[in-house]
């Protein structure tokens, strides 16, 4: 217990200053591309939604830019703070492995979203908003698996959307 009281008082990974408060999942029309099909969720304070035009943004961020989805998988728009939001990608690939590429959009100026640097060995991932939409698709797409995964089992997968409070 020496150690835990130690990481408590001295790097628990937690600000100061931080209050956490919940946020929303809202799922929106599914993206679908000439190699994918998405489901798409936005997740966001009560208080401030994601723009439309910020959705719409990072909808043709996948007709303008070669984002690396192909197949059946899900899109989480997180609007983080004020201007901050990122874009996360998620397809399954090798039968039941999860692949994942993230975006950000740093500022109301940006104009789209970029790829996020991530070269520490140690990278973040998902945070616990992200983690509840993320929890439902691996819900659905294992009983996605179990089923004849033919089109009728793929429209079922399509319509099997969270929407509720996050964390």
């Amino acid at each position: 217990m020496a150690t835990l009281a130690r990481i408590l008082a001295t790097n628990s990974g937690i600000d100061v200053g931080y209050e956490h408060k919940a946020k929303l999942v809202t799922p929106l029309a599914p993206l679908t591309l000439p190699a994918a099909v998405l489901k798409w969720y936005g997740v966001h304070e009560n208080s401030r939604p994601i723009p439309d035009a910020v959705t719409e943004m990072a909808r043709q961020q996948f007709t303008a830019a070669a984002v690396e989805a192909q197949g059946m998988g899900f899109v989480v728009l997180h609007r983080c703070g004020e201007a901050f939001y990122f874009l996360i990608v998620c397809t399954w690939r090798n039968s039941n492995e999860l692949c994942q590429t993230v975006l950000y959009k740093d500022h109301d100026a940006a104009t789209e979203f970029a790829l996020f640097p991530r070269d520490a060995a140690h990278k973040p991932t998902l945070c616990v908003w992200e983690l509840v939409p993320v929890w439902h698709e691996q819900q659905a797409w294992t009983g996605f698996l179990t089923l004849a995964r033919d089109e009728a089992a793929a429209q079922q997968w399509l319509q099997d959307c969270f929407a509720g409070a996050s964390g």
